[in-house]
């Protein structure tokens, strides 16, 4: 006997039919993501900066420096000693620009070739401070000449930078012109950046010639100390001869191809654009009442 064998009937096939049609479709296979170029990161190049102490003590770097170098992918090395010293860096090709404050040293500087586009930047003032006791009476005195005439006469306690300095430079100047040599136990040769020195003046009750810009910035850590010639902000200094001019320089490349003359450059156009000036005039102001530093860039 044949087994018997059901076909489906119409009503099954039909469901049969829709079913199929109704099941979802093999996904097709997933493309391999597209690799997204990539802009590798400019590297970081490096320039040296020879610069004064004053500009490194001040503050005034730390708060300028991260924008150039944000900018540029530059790392900025910072070498800080007196102009004389930094100036000598230059010539000897171990720095890319410099930035100090001796005009007749910057002027000869570029006279002899090792320095090219120099400008100015900025500048402050030079005071006279002091023990609060103040020795030698010298508190309001309009000259610093004169000033340095009583502080000899009494032989008080000076403490010079003694490093060839722009600071050091302008003191000198004004011995020589209050006619004094100043020798002997009083006079303290220090052979020390600004921020040292007020620190030794500070701690021996000494006079000493600072940049205001420095001795503003070190204030709260200087309590025996005060300003005694130059009054309480530039525009109180009657002794314009006190005035403080700061200048970039870019060292020479004809003299030393190793120096790094296109960051030299950006440098120079940088910290003397309106936007970096106003950095420069508005540094100070929130704590002191007055910028440290008056921009002076011209165009």
């Amino acid at each position: 006997m044949k087994s018997a064998m059901k076909r489906p009937g119409l009503l099954g096939l039909t469901v049969m039919l829709i079913a199929s049609a109704c099941s979802p479709a093999a996904a097709p296979t997933a493309a391999l993501p597209t690799a997204v170029p990539t802009t590798a990161p400019a590297p970081v190049q490096e320039m040296i900066l020879a610069t004064t102490t004053s500009t490194l003590d001040s503050g005034l770097l730390d708060v300028i420096l991260p924008v150039f170098e944000k900018a540029n992918s530059v790392k900025v090395k910072v070498v800080a000693v007196g102009t004389g010293q930094a100036l000598k860096l230059g010539q000897d090709g171990n720095a890319d620009v410099v930035l100090v404050h001796a005009r007749a040293q910057e002027d000869q500087f570029v006279a002899d070739g090792w320095g090219v586009d120099r400008r100015d930047v900025m500048y402050n003032d030079f005071i006279i401070v002091g023990p609060t006791q103040d020795p030698a009476g010298i508190q309001g005195m309009a000259a610093a000449t004169e000033a340095f005439k009583a502080i000899a006469s009494k032989q008080a306690t000076f403490a010079s930078r003694g490093d060839n300095s722009g600071t050091y430079t302008k003191e000198k100047d004004l011995w020589k012109q209050a006619g004094v040599d100043p020798k002997g136990d009083w006079y303290k040769s220090l052979g020390q950046g600004m921020g040292d020195t007020l620190v030794f003046a500070n701690e021996k009750g000494a006079y000493t010639l600072s940049d205001r810009g420095t001795y503003l910035s070190m204030k709260d850590r200087l309590p025996n100390l005060t300003i005694l010639v130059g009054g309480a902000s530039i525009k109180e200094n009657s002794d314009r001869s006190l005035l403080n001019p700061y200048g970039v320089i870019a060292v020479n490349p004809a003299k030393h191809p190793n120096v790094k003359f296109d960051l030299a450059e950006k440098f120079i156009n940088w910290i003397t654009s309106a936007e970096t000036q106003q950095l420069i005039g508005n540094y100070g102001v929130d704590k002191f009442g007055q910028p440290l530093f008056y921009p002076n860039a011209t165009k």
